[in-house]
């Protein structure tokens, strides 16, 4: 590489819980720099959850990123012409950032009414185990297990 790396950007904590994980999870969820819409989408959905559960929203929150967190992913990787899934690591920051990632895509992809209302039955689906962005999760792990032959061409 030619440039040095950039600087590591430090995000704000949330002004409700003081949580920087919250703050990245609402930054993924805003829409055309619509980010009081979309705080009031997240804290809506928390309290959503927390009426269901009866448990403490943002726990239940944790518990459902925790649960859509992948450990292992495939990379394509090119050996003499022929190009292989490779099962690596996820890098910590990686991890947090697809389990959000997917959460907010598989809730958005959901069919209730409201952002609110699938943004919270997708944490709650999430948290007990179940729903799209676990189904994501235990897909690419079975890629990565199906493909643990090539783990070899890792360097």
């Amino acid at each position: 590489m030619r440039k040095a790396k950039p600087k590591k950007r430090y995000l704000l904590p949330d002004p409700k819980f003081g949580d920087v994980q919250v703050t990245k999870f609402v930054n993924n969820l805003m829409k055309e720099g619509k980010k009081s819409l979309a705080y009031k989408i997240f804290y809506s959905a928390l309290d959503i959850v927390q009426e269901k559960t009866g448990e403490e929203g943002i726990e239940v929150f944790r518990k459902a990123l925790n649960n859509v967190m992948p450990s292992v992913e495939v990379r394509s990787r090119r050996v003499g012409g022929a190009t292989f899934q490779v099962p690596t690591e996820v890098r910590p920051e990686r991890r947090e950032s697809l389990g959000m990632k997917w959460l907010i895509r598989f809730a958005r992809a959901r069919g209730e009414r409201t952002m609110i209302e699938r943004l919270a039955n997708e944490i709650i689906a999430a948290s007990k185990g179940e729903g799209a962005a676990v189904k994501q999760k235990d897909n690419v792990h079975r890629m990565a297990e199906a493909n643990k032959a090539f783990s070899h061409f890792k360097f």
